[in-house]
């Protein structure tokens, strides 16, 4: 089996497509965290932010203009926040950088816990 990111991007593992542009693909999480999750993943695999190069650092840029355009078709005005988990110890668990989009509540909690 491949990335799962790159099977929902390719339309072989079904997903709730919210946005998608010639370079980025972004579609509500199937285990939200708050009342509104989206996941926004570039069509361009890259494992996490250790593997940006000079050649490959326009993900970035794509990805939070994508994460603009999400936020203000989602009506996002109260806030939202955006979170790159890099690496086992951030808690990421599908090698494909993505961004997660969280909003839909007044007060979204503490950056981490303190547990």
């Amino acid at each position: 089996m491949g990335c799962l990111f790159c099977n929902i991007i390719n339309g072989e593992t079904p997903s709730d497509r919210v946005y998608e542009n010639d370079s980025v693909y972004a579609f509500r999480d199937i285990n939200p965290q708050a009342p509104v999750h989206i996941l926004v993943v570039h069509k361009e695999h890259t494992k996490n932010i250790d593997e940006t190069t000079p050649e490959n650092s326009h993900i970035y840029s794509d990805i939070f203009m994508a994460v603009k355009e999400i936020a203000s078709q989602e009506k996002l005005d109260n806030g939202y926040r955006v979170i790159i988990n890099n690496g086992s110890a951030a808690g990421q668990v599908i090698w494909h950088l993505h961004v997660h989009i969280l909003s839909g509540k007044d007060n979204l909690g503490p950056m981490i816990s303190n547990g």
